[in-house]
């Protein structure tokens, strides 16, 4: 499993959760529509209704249900599980494990090679187009949807590689929240028409014979390449330079 960035103003040697550290005071990011006394009065759509992990009644099947395995606090809290992250709180719908789906796009072989990413609008950086898998929602549906959503691209009824559910450093992630997501890998011979729409304020077929190549193009565009998905781009390519070597 790729392994994101971490937060480097946490000290490699009080990341985990085993080492005491009683001066630990990390920063509450929860936003205003997320404090107990917003919820109150209104859930949104996206979140669940508990204001702090106490008020979750469902921990034993959500841990066992976990893509990625996670233990409990003292308090019966969730515990991000690659250690301290320097925040707390919540911002995102749910505590501990959030689902989200990456559909990687690649059109051509070889030199040819070129992936669609897509400008996000909330961080202003190249991604892979994707999001947050809604409630009662499965993989298939939720990698269709959110390209179709960012890109205009449809891809219902292909059947793409499972690349992995991986822990993604995103920006929204707590101590005790954080986002796991299934990557999955589309493979098209030719490039089609992809329009920005949604979270997305460009849509872009991107030079893919390496992550290198594919940097370097993003910047000489001046733009960014979002640093939280390069694992996931580097496992694509990890499998498609393998099945070009066995063909």
């Amino acid at each position: 499993m790729p392994t994101p960035e971490i937060d480097k103003t946490i000290p490699a040697g009080l990341r985990s959760w085993a080492v005491t550290w009683p001066e630990y005071r990390p920063a509450d990011i929860t936003p205003p529509e997320l404090r107990p006394s917003a919820l109150a009065h209104h859930v949104p759509d996206w979140a669940e209704a508990a204001p702090t992990p106490t008020d979750v009644r469902d921990w034993g099947q959500r841990q066992r249900s976990a893509l990625v395995p996670f233990e409990l606090d003292e308090r019966g809290w969730p515990l991000h599980p690659l250690g301290r992250t320097g925040r707390t709180g919540r911002n995102l719908g749910r505590w501990a494990e959030n689902r989200a789906v990456d559909p990687i796009v690649v059109a051509g072989k070889r030199r040819q090679r070129r992936v669609l990413l897509i400008t996000r609008s909330d961080i202003g950086v190249e991604a892979i187009p994707g999001g947050m898998v809604d409630p009662g929602e499965t993989v298939p549906t939720a990698l269709w949807r959110e390209l179709g959503e960012e890109t205009g691209v449809d891809l219902t009824g292909h059947h793409p590689t499972i690349l992995g559910h991986d822990l993604v450093a995103d920006w929204r992630q707590s101590d005790h929240a954080w986002v796991v997501s299934t990557s999955a890998l589309y493979q098209l011979p030719t490039q089609v028409t992809a329009v920005a729409a949604s979270d997305a304020t460009d849509a872009t077929w991107w030079p893919f014979g390496s992550l290198v190549e594919l940097a370097t193009a993003v910047a000489a565009a001046g733009r960014t390449l979002y640093a939280a998905h390069r694992p996931l781009l580097r496992r694509a390519l990890d499998h498609l330079d393998r099945e070009q070597s066995a063909s």
